[in-house]
């Protein structure tokens, strides 16, 4: 029995937050601002880093449903989520900081594996960070708290764009960028080590549970419905990956002459920031899907405003514009897998983000592809843009079609 402080709610709020900076910002996203980078040095070319982007997407997705079926295994083997959820965060953090160092060393065809394996982490951090925070937050009395953490995948961005900024005004290699990331992973990760501790979690006394709150229940109408919400959030995941994927290459081909091109990246995460926040404060109530189809039409008009105004102020609208809906997206999607399928939210949100998964695949080689076969690189990134706009219109166009075929009812 340890007799040590368990952490304050705000302590484990802002663990949970910098946890995921940590698995988003630097482990999925810390590849993009470090792309034009490499591409400048020679150390990659397009067609490769298509390639290391969809092995990040891939090991993300296979951990996401790793991390779904886990809990079968614990079963079977006699152990608990409370126990093991924070061991796996520590893990994944640490394999997250040794990942991004190894990608310092010239060694090409590692990097695949390199950037497989640290997607599968990110999953990993992302998912059981969401499950322990949550469920201490909960326990705690504050559970409204749990938002502050989903405002750290946006704060990674920012930090490692910022990072990048510096590092291309100092003419570095990009080698000097996966140390600088590596590091600042290990640091944070150390600073958060002691709030992931499952023996120091739960408070003294527990607060009695609380009723839910009173909610229109769904009886599940054939798989229609759900069909339908996985067709269209797999939609959003090809719809937003390449823009966050090659926005700071195709920003350089579009204005080569601009000093802020490098600012865009941050950009996007200053909006995922602002969207989890806003999220969290809108009135309960109401059709997700009608919430989720204006989310689609948010990013699709910030993926298809540099195509409709290829300038400073064009780039940077649009960086915003997909960066807010990037966090609420999954929020309400995931609300309403709860809704629609309350005895088995587990596996359908698993479902729901292996479309997801496979969508973000999808998306980098679309893009080269596209690429390759055009006059101009950026013809061919201008005619993967408006095909990832179409499809997030086409994905808001099945929310509201949903919405007016199945009915939330209230019974």
């Amino acid at each position: 029995m340890t007799t040590s402080r368990p952490p304050a709610p705000l302590t484990i709020a802002m663990a949970g937050l910098v946890a995921l900076g940590v698995a988003m910002g630097i482990g999925r996203f810390a590849f993009t601002p470090l792309l034009p980078m490499m591409l400048a040095e020679r150390s990659i070319d397009l067609p490769g880093a298509s390639l290391l982007a969809s092995a990040n997407y891939l090991g993300y997705l296979l951990g996401a449903l790793a991390c779904t079926f886990q809990p079968w295994l614990w079963r079977r083997f006699g152990f608990t989520a409370a126990v093991n959820g924070p061991k796996l965060v520590r893990f994944g953090l640490v394999a997250t900081a040794l990942l991004t160092l190894g990608m310092a060393l010239h060694r090409p065809a590692a990097r695949t594996l390199l950037r497989f394996a640290a997607g599968m982490a990110s999953a990993v951090v992302f998912l059981y960070t969401s499950g322990f925070c949550l469920e201490q937050l909960a326990r705690r009395g504050v559970p409204a708290m749990g938002a502050l953490i989903y405002v750290g995948p946006g704060m990674g961005i920012v930090a490692s764009g910022l990072a990048a900024t510096a590092l291309v005004n100092l003419h570095a290699p990009a080698s000097w960028g996966w140390l600088t990331f590596g590091a600042l992973a290990a640091l944070l990760t150390a600073l958060v080590w002691r709030v992931f501790d499952a023996r120091r979690g739960l408070p003294a006394q527990a607060p009695a549970p609380q009723q839910a709150t009173a909610a229109p229940v769904h009886v599940p109408a054939g798989g229609g419905e759900m069909g339908l919400l996985t067709l269209a959030y797999g939609l959003a995941g090809i719809g937003y990956i390449i823009t966050a994927t090659f926005l700071p290459v195709i920003a350089r081909q579009a204005l080569p002459e601009s000093h802020w091109l490098d600012l865009f990246w941050p950009l996007f995460g200053t909006g995922v920031m602002l969207g989890a926040l806003g999220a969290s404060r809108l009135p309960p109530g109401g059709d997700l899907r009608l919430r989720l189809a204006a989310c689609y039409v948010i990013q699709a008009a910030g993926v298809a405003a540099s195509l409709v105004s290829p300038t400073l102020a064009g780039f940077a609208i649009g960086s915003l514009l997909l960066g807010l809906p990037f966090t609420a997206i999954t929020f309400f999607a995931m609300q309403e897998v709860r809704r629609v399928r309350p005895l088995q939210a587990t596996s359908f949100m698993g479902l729901l983000t292996a479309a997801y998964g496979l969508g973000q695949i999808a998306g980098p080689p679309l893009a080269a592809w596209l690429v390759a076969r055009s006059a101009r690189a950026a013809d061919g990134f201008a005619l993967s843009l408006w095909i990832a706009t179409a499809l997030l219109v086409l994905g808001a166009v099945v929310y509201v079609l949903a919405a007016r075929r199945h009915p939330a009812t209230a019974h």
